[in-house]
């Protein structure tokens, strides 16, 4: 048998540094030549090919991994990654059960807009003018005022909170670098962190949300970037008390150049107040507010306030060239934050997704499962059963739940024993009958 050639030995691969290496394989995977679930050659094997020190492959196979391209199996070697499911939000299509997993805002209370198109009408909005129309521009001032020194707030208009961390984190990483995320975590920011190729290292979330110990060790690994959710966070509905805040904050005040982003997504419709992480020395910052939650997904429009140099970078990546979020759903927006029935319903909405929550806690308690009743659109219930065991359980008597596994942010975590639940749309004798059950398919919990 003939022996292989140099290049079946190595699979093409070349290169003389890590990084060169690296771009080698991604050369390889962009041109068909590598594909999901091939074999890579053994470290020694590489290093011997391209005359390297085998330290040098090994950081090149540490570059591929954190990117997500690559999967170290030990003794079965190195394979090109296979591209993973990726769970997201919204409702599940094509399935008779009833839909508890969702995460929605309830379309009743969401506002309805049309009335007030009219007022929206005028002169066309042009290349080269404010992207942020004056009116708005000087409500959200107001609005962020009250939680940011006015003398700092520099302000960015983005296409939603989704957009804004994005961009955020473009103009201060470069791929590999280390962020730190809430675990467990909202999809959004596992999402946009993977696919950026950026590093994600979790940081636990208690009842106070993000933990001290957790951003401490974070920090320790030299994170660039935290991405903080004060209130309502997603999945957990945990919220920053006092206490909390103040020690977060004395932790980061000997890392003052990290980045953080705070991402107030339930905002008006919280019951919770405002905390913040960020302390008044404090260099990089940044505090985003979407209007999605209470104006509706279809409103894609949030507001950045940030420190003048992360605001001046944003800008340059906001161009009306690049990206222009629509005056006419800015005028929109306008129209509908200044209305006073509008503001009527969003104070509603944001009294009826906590009262149902709570109410639903309670009816858990009464079968014996202790869910803290958080913040936000849906509850984080735990269970003493495996949660995909829980929810496959829930399956059979016609509830498509979701679980808690589909939040963390990945074989380092452990997967949590929860269910996330939205219940504010069901009815008294539904949400009855849907906590009956998730008793019965997990057993008590306490």
């Amino acid at each position: 048998m003939a022996e292989p050639t140099r290049r079946d030995e190595t699979n093409g691969i070349a290169g003389r540094t890590a990084a060169d290496i690296a771009d080698s394989v991604r050369a390889l995977l962009d041109e068909g030549a590598l594909r999901p679930g091939d074999a890579l050659p053994s470290v020694r094997a590489l290093a011997d090919h391209l005359g390297v020190n085998r330290n040098t492959a090994v950081a090149a196979y540490g570059l591929l991994s954190r990117s997500g391209l690559v999967v170290a199996g030990g003794r079965a070697g190195t394979r090109v990654a296979s591209p993973a499911r990726v769970a997201s939000e919204g409702y599940a299509t094509g399935t008779a059960l009833r839909d508890v997993g969702a995460g929605n805002p309830d379309p009743a209370l969401i506002p309805d807009p049309s009335r007030l198109l009219p007022s929206i009408a005028g002169r066309p909005a042009l290349y080269g003018e404010p992207v942020i129309d004056s009116d708005l521009d000087a409500w959200a001032r107001a609005w962020m005022a009250s939680d940011v020194a006015p003398d700092e707030l520099s302000l960015t208009l983005t296409g939603g909170a989704v957009d804004a961390v994005e961009r955020l984190l473009a103009q201060a990483l470069t791929r590999d670098d280390a962020v730190a995320l809430e675990d467990p975590c909202w999809l959004a920011s596992i999402h946009t962190v993977r696919l950026a190729g950026y590093r994600a290292v979790p940081v636990p979330v208690d009842h106070e949300g993000m933990t001290v110990d957790g951003l401490r060790a974070a920090l320790d690994q030299g994170v660039r970037a935290i991405v903080c959710t004060p209130r309502a966070q997603n999945p957990t509905g945990a919220s920053l008390t006092e206490r909390r805040a103040a020690s977060l904050r004395a932790v980061l005040a000997d890392h003052p150049h990290v980045l953080v982003i705070e991402d107030d997504h339930y905002s008006l419709l919280s019951q919770r107040p405002f905390l913040s992480i960020v302390g008044p020395h404090h260099r990089r910052w940044a505090l985003v507010r979407s209007v999605s939650k209470f104006l509706g997904p279809d409103m894609s429009l949030a507001f950045t306030a940030s420190d003048p140099q992360t605001a001046e970078r944003l800008a340059m990546r906001l161009s009306p060239g690049t990206t222009w979020v629509s005056h006419l759903l800015q005028r929109l927006t306008h129209a509908l934050l200044t209305d006073r029935e509008t503001r009527g319903v969003i104070a509603r909405a944001g009294l009826h997704y906590a009262a149902r929550n709570e109410a639903f806690a309670a009816r858990l308690a009464v079968h014996g499962v202790d869910a803290v009743p958080g913040d936000g659109l849906s509850l984080w219930v735990p269970v003493a059963a495996p949660a995909r065991e829980v929810a496959a359980r829930l399956e059979d008597r016609g509830w498509l739940a979701r679980t808690g596994d589909e939040f963390v942010l990945g074989a380092s975590s452990a997967p949590g024993a929860h269910l996330r639940l939205t219940v504010h749309d069901l009815a008294d004798a539904d949400a009855e009958a849907l906590a009956a059950d998730v008793a019965a398919s997990s057993g008590p919990t306490r």
